[in-house]
């Protein structure tokens, strides 16, 4: 991992491998039809997309493991991406997705090498092989140099870090409420908005104002394209995130076209929010609807705060299909259920303008929270590297 520093006395240097510091178990996938969410057999876990704070969430049983996980062992993702890290608070079997860590508790405590894993995150992930996937090999992780004092200072550390990481998480907590209450906020706007000219203009069927593009493309692996998908577009805000033009061979499969202009509505998991105006021609994922006006009498700035909207949202929510993966019909954007306000497209301008306004306001306020956030999450990063050098 990183350069060898030197130590405090008392302290060595140690590979993951070293039978003295861990045992390391790299996951295996069973067959896919021995998989079921009924319950059947032991919890299975695959990736990272399953964990959350410190213990993964059960989606998975498996009634034929390959790899096993005790509880107490920390779960490191090895690919895509490699370096986030859970602990296993049952007996789990893992898929290759996972590897099990499991400490000597005679020489080395868990949370330390927790600790020791979530500072290194970054420096795990470079070591990411694969041109599809990044991924790190069991040789890679049994290499990895690991400073290590004795157990008694382990547990001084772990104490330290976990004094000083509750008190910045609570900070950090309060900085994310600051920028959730800005958004409800912002919902409550457009809600008051939307329902006023809805009071005053009445209810226009969506199907009769715009369309839903369907052409769609295959892309060519060795071309570059302007790709969006539903993870380019950040929830309840209509930006893109995160974005740049993919290659072909990275993207794969029957993509959607949209124009510049069209308002692109994330249909997958439709509570995230997802709403963008497209400002380029691309391609995006069919997981998202690209939608266009029926003639020149709708403002698609107007369509996207529309779609943004708690009321709207509500809407859809009740005609999704699906309970665990929910996804907007185009059956529901063609029925009347489907609805908006079509006030003259002067109102439809000043209304964009008034939440341009308000709207600009709120991101303000949410950069100030996100930034104060970004350097508590810094000063955790800083923490680490001392507590490992044994400067804590």
């Amino acid at each position: 991992m990183s350069e060898l520093y030197k130590l405090p006395k008392g302290w060595e240097w140690k590979k993951l491998k070293d039978k003295e510091v861990c045992t390391l178990i790299m996951g295996q996938s069973p067959k896919s039809d021995t998989y079921n969410t009924d319950g059947n057999g032991i919890a299975f876990f695959q990736g990272k997309t399953e964990f959350g704070e410190m213990y993964p969430t059960v989606v998975k049983y498996c009634t034929a493991p390959k790899k096993i996980a005790e509880v107490g062992d920390i779960l490191l993702s090895v690919r895509a991406p490699v370096g986030p890290t859970n602990i296993a608070n049952i007996k789990c079997a893992i898929g290759r997705g996972l590897g099990a860590i499991r400490p000597n508790t005679d020489n080395t405590l868990t949370n330390y090498l927790l600790y020791f894993f979530r500072n290194f995150e970054i420096e795990i992930s470079q070591k990411g092989k694969g041109s599809t996937f990044s991924a790190i090999t069991k040789i890679e992780l049994e290499n990895t140099d690991i400073p290590l004092p004795p157990l008694q200072e382990q547990k001084r550390i772990v104490a330290k870090l976990d004094t000083l990481f509750e008190k910045i998480d609570k900070v950090i907590a309060l900085h994310q409420k600051n920028m959730d209450e800005a958004d409800v906020f912002m919902g409550s706007v457009l809600n008051d908005v939307f329902i006023e000219l809805e009071d005053r203009y009445g209810r226009t069927q969506i199907s009769s104002v715009m369309k839903i593009n369907s052409q769609t493309t295959v892309p060519d692996d060795n071309e570059m394209y302007n790709y969006v998908g539903l993870e380019n577009i950040e929830s309840n805000s209509g930006k893109l995130i995160d974005y740049v033009p993919s290659m072909g061979k990275d993207i794969k499969s029957s993509k959607v076209h949209f124009k510049k202009g069209m308002v692109l509505y994330g249909k997958l998991r439709p509570y995230l929010n997802k709403v963008w105006i497209a400002d380029f021609d691309g391609i995006a994922t069919t997981e998202i609807l690209p939608f266009y006006p029926i003639g020149n009498n709708l403002n698609m700035e107007y369509v996207k705060y529309y779609f943004l909207s708690p009321k709207y949202l509500a809407k859809v929510m009740s005609n999704c299909s699906g309970a665990r993966m929910p996804r907007l019909t185009t059956k529901f954007i063609k029925s009347n259920e489907a609805y908006l306000p079509v006030p003259p497209l002067e109102k439809q301008q000043k209304t964009v303008a008034y939440l341009d306004e308000i709207s600009q306001k709120i991101e303000k306020i949410k950069s100030v929270q996100k930034e104060k956030m970004e350097s508590l999450v810094a000063l955790k990063a800083s923490i680490l590297d001392q507590a490992f050098r044994g400067k804590l």
